[in-house]
């Protein structure tokens, strides 16, 4: 009988250490265990990290050597750079079952028992010792670093109440209360947030990181634990609330830097892999890639805004929140107007305002309303970075005569006074209407996007309008159901309240209200 080949229905009907030992079981580490199945994998091509997305050349092959290296591992990196997915998914590399004493509390390996009831039951019943099967989802400990954590927390302490109970003397090893780190023997164990463990404890984990070995209050007994540690870490933590002490930091063998989506596309992957979209939902909206680029826009921009504290980072889960959020306002209009089935529109973006509000940190707090404020302009920036990728440069036109512009018939139809009311809640009829209103509105869509289906092509209508106010051509307002287009200069002399008043680029979506330092 060879273990190695043993299905794993046979594999579980092993119950003993003899029959352990006969089926030719061979102990080894979990790093070893990890390394030799991720070569078995590399070799039949299997993806490892399946689901991660823009890592490919990057993150994954940095993490492939370490595991291959044996190494204690550092996921470095800002927040929402899935560091903790990564260290979840290293359990796939795991064997699918490992056998363990029965009844012990430190998954003590029958061959190598580490345990003072584990080694004293293989004493006293050598090949009849009892064994059980462990599946490597049971072989992952995480914790979140925390002021509050203890070394008995993570190590272990006495426990009085274990002595009372089993009458033994403090001097007896078996009052011993083991803590997180000693109940992951041969599992892989997670410190999220490393800096924010304060320094004496992470002084706690220096013998564990070099020997493997453990002290409890002075007892002398020496665990050789075998554990693959991983540590997540946000380089913002190392300035603003607490930093990995050097000789720690000296023993983890890799640091590994993660970091955001490099393009849309990969952003675009990943949000529409981890948004919940509800089955109505998928059948009632229809989404199109324009709005999801924008989504992705608003990311990009958030992370390289002025207002927003680049070192804490901008997380994917704004992207995700965001267009969950996109969905529910169309799905919220077409309930209100009874209507099977809608699509997003361009003010539906309104909406995702309370998806970016809790996931951006302000450099400067302003006025209450300031991330509010600030989401709204990265809205706007949003729309007008990605008006170029469907639509003629409004910039370059300025300069060039009137006669010639794309958009010469929709300024001078809003310069005759005329305006456009785009509420939430429209429906869908009522929202085609007031769009064919303007005049040449139409024939710009159907000039430069003649390929597209006509849903579409009323969201690039609506696109359209939005864009040439980011540009300062029209004007956009802010009403309480939503927005108002009208004449620029109309708009200047009727009052404030207006969008797009000057060329001012940091100009608020839908009002005149500015970000304050």
């Amino acid at each position: 009988m060879n273990y190695q080949t043993l299905s794993t229905k046979d594999l579980l009907k092993i119950k003993t250490l003899g029959e352990l030992k006969a089926a030719g079981y061979q102990s080894r580490t979990i790093k070893q265990e990890l390394r030799e199945n991720l070569i078995s994998k590399l070799k039949k091509k299997e993806e490892v990290f399946s689901g991660i997305w823009g890592y490919e050349e990057t993150v994954i092959p940095d993490l492939e050597r370490a595991i291959l290296s044996m190494h204690h591992i550092n996921l470095l990196g800002l927040r929402g750079q899935a560091k903790t997915r990564l260290a979840r998914m290293m359990i796939y590399l795991l064997d699918e079952y490992i056998p363990v004493v029965e009844g012990s509390e430190l998954n003590d390996d029958p061959l190598q028992p580490l345990s003072r009831h584990s080694r004293d039951l293989v004493a006293e019943h050598g090949d009849q010792t009892p064994i059980t099967w462990m599946h490597r989802s049971e072989r992952y400990t995480e914790k979140l670093a925390t002021p509050d954590v203890s070394v008995a927390d993570l190590i272990g302490d006495a426990d009085p109440i274990k002595a009372a109970t089993l009458k033994l003397p403090y001097s007896d090893e078996r009052v011993i209360h083991f803590g997180l780190i000693p109940r992951s023997h041969r599992c892989i164990f997670v410190i999220n947030e490393l800096p924010d463990l304060q320094a004496r404890i992470q002084v706690a984990l220096f013998n564990i990181l070099q020997e493997g070995d453990i002290q409890i209050r002075g007892f002398k007994i020496r665990l050789p634990l075998d554990i693959q540690f991983v540590f997540t870490a946000n380089p913002e933590d190392y300035t603003n609330r607490g930093s990995i002490v050097t000789p720690l930091k000296d023993r983890i063998d890799s640091q590994i830097i993660t970091h955001y989506p490099k393009s849309i596309e990969i952003g675009k992957k990943i949000t529409r892999q981890e948004a919940v979209v509800k089955e109505e939902q998928a059948g009632k909206v229809q989404v199109n890639e324009i709005v999801a680029d924008l989504i992705e826009q608003i990311a990009i921009e958030a992370r390289s805004n002025e207002y927003v504290d680049a070192k804490s980072g901008v997380s994917a889960r704004l992207t995700i929140a965001a267009y969950e959020n996109l969905l529910s306002a169309a799905e919220r209009r077409a309930l209100l107007n009874s209507e099977k089935t809608t699509s997003v529109r361009v003010g539906d973006l309104w909406g995702v305002v309370p998806a970016i509000t809790g996931k951006v940190e302000l450099v400067y707090e302003g006025e209450q309303e300031g991330a509010a404020i600030v989401a709204q302009n990265l809205i706007g920036k949003a729309l007008r970075t990605q008006y170029l990728k469907h639509f003629p440069d409004p910039e370059k036109l300025k300069k060039q005569q009137k006669e010639k512009s794309p958009y010469k018939l929709i300024t001078e139809w809003f310069g005759e006074g005329n305006t456009v009311d785009l509420l939430n809640d429209l429906s869908n009829q009522e929202y085609r209407n007031a769009l064919l209103a303007v005049r040449g509105l139409k024939e710009l869509v159907a000039e430069y996007h003649k390929g597209q289906d006509e849903t579409t092509k009323f969201f690039l209508m609506e696109f359209a309008l939005h864009g040439l106010a980011e540009y300062s051509m029209l004007s956009k307002n802010q009403l309480t159901a939503g927005l108002q287009f009208k004449d620029l200069l109309g708009s200047i002399f009727s009052g404030p309240g207006s969008f797009g008043d000057d060329d001012d680029d940091d100009e608020d979506f839908g009002s005149k209200r500015r970000f304050k330092k």
